[in-house]
C-alpha cells in the first residue's frame, strides 16, 4: 500500500513509551509508505511539533509523567496544532477514559492491542477530514472571508490562515506560539457576549485614511463557539472591487467603503471633504445601484465585498 505521489505521503508523530510499540507502529505506517517521527514522552512530543508539524498523532494515553491526556492538550495550546488529529491508544477501555480523550482534544480511540488493518483506516479517515478542513479554511481565505471562531473567554478555536495573520499583525510582540486575541478585543467580546451580542456588533481594531481591520460578529456555530470575521480593508483595493462589483463611480465606491466600515455621514464627510448633503446625494444613487433601500443593507452588501 505505497503512495507514489510525494504529495499523498503524511507525517505522522506517534508518541508512546514503550519501544515495542513503537517499532510494531513504525513498521506498519512505514508500509504505508508514510514518514514517521517518535517521541518516548509528552514533552518530546511538544519538542517534535515546535519543529515539525505532523499530519496526525497516535498518542499512547498512559506515560509516566506527562499522559496522553495532558499532552494532548499541551499540543492543543499551539495554534498550529487546532487542525490536526490525534487519534488515542491505550489499554483503558472505560468510559471515563474515552471521554477524558475527546475532551483532551483527541479525534478517536484505539484500544490495545492494536489491530494495524483498523489503525490505518481510521488514520486515512481522520487525514481525509484534516485535509478536507484545510481545504475549506484556504477556500474562505480565497474568498476574503478571513473567519475565527472562539469561545466566550475570547480563546481561538479555530482560524483560516489569513485570519491568523491578521491577529499577529495587530500586536506581534505579544504573539507566541499560542495565537490569541489582543485582550481589548477579548474584553469586547466578553461585553458584548453579556448583553447578548447582535449580528451588527463590529470593532475597530486599526483605522488608518489608507488602512482598517475590522471584527465583525456572524453568530453562534456551535456550543461555546462563536463565529467571527475579520475585514481588512485597503481602501485602494477595496474602492477599485467595489466600483467593479456595483457599478459605481470612484467617489460613490468611496463612499460605500466607508460607510460599510461604520462611519456616520457626517464623519464620511469630514474624511472626503464633502458636505453632508452632498454624502447624501451619493448615497441615493448607490441605494439605486445596489437596489437596497437603506445604509445598513449597502453596507452589508459592501462588506460581503470586502
Amino acid at each position: 500500500m505505497n503512495n507514489q505521489n510525494p504529495n499523498d505521503i503524511a507525517c505522522i508523530l506517534v508518541v508512546d513509551d514503550s519501544a515495542d510499540s513503537l517499532k510494531f507502529l513504525t513498521d506498519v505506517i512505514e508500509k504505508t509508505g508514510d514518514t514517521v517521527l517518535v517521541a518516548l514522552a509528552g514533552q518530546k512530543a511538544l519538542d517534535v511539533i515546535d519543529e515539525v508539524t505532523p499530519d496526525v498523532i497516535l498518542m499512547d494515553a498512559v506515560m509516566p509523567g506527562m499522559d496522553g491526556f495532558e499532552t494532548c492538550r499541551r499540543l492543543k495550546e499551539n495554534s498550529k496544532m487546532l487542525h490536526v488529529p490525534v487519534i488515542f491508544m491505550t489499554g483503558l477501555s472505560d468510559t471515563e477514559h474515552i471521554v477524558e480523550g475527546f475532551q483532551a482534544g483527541g479525534v478517536d480511540y484505539l484500544v490495545k492491542p492494536i489491530n494495524p488493518d483498523e489503525l490505518i483506516a481510521r488514520m486515512q479517515v481522520h487525514l481525509a477530514n484534516a485535509k478536507m478542513a484545510q481545504s475549506a479554511y484556504v477556500a474562505m481565505d480565497d474568498a476574503r472571508r478571513y473567519l475565527l471562531a472562539t469561545d466566550k473567554r475570547g480563546t481561538i478555536l479555530w482560524n483560516t490562515p489569513q485570519a491568523a495573520r491578521l491577529i499577529i499583525l495587530l500586536e506581534p510582540e505579544e504573539q507566541t506560539h499560542v495565537l490569541r486575541l489582543p485582550e481589548y478585543v477579548r474584553i469586547w467580546l466578553g461585553e458584548q457576549f453579556d448583553s447578548e451580542m447582535a449580528t451588527s456588533a463590529q470593532l475597530m481594531l486599526t483605522d488608518t485614511v489608507e488602512h482598517q481591520i475590522l471584527i465583525s460578529y456572524i453568530g453562534q456555530s456551535g456550543k461555546d463557539e462563536y463565529l467571527l470575521r475579520i475585514i481588512e480593508n485597503n481602501f485602494a483595493t477595496t474602492q477599485t472591487r467595489l466600483s467593479k462589483n456595483f457599478g459605481l463611480t470612484t467617489r460613490e465606491a468611496e463612499v460605500l467603503a466607508w460607510l460599510a466600515t461604520g462611519k456616520s455621514n457626517r464623519d464620511i464627510g469630514s474624511i472626503l471633504d464633502l458636505s453632508p448633503r452632498t454624502i447624501n446625494k451619493h448615497l441615493e444613487r448607490i441605494h439605486s445601484k445596489l437596489g437596497v433601500e437603506n445604509r445598513t443593507a449597502a453596507a452589508a452588501m459592501a462588506l460581503n465585498a470586502m
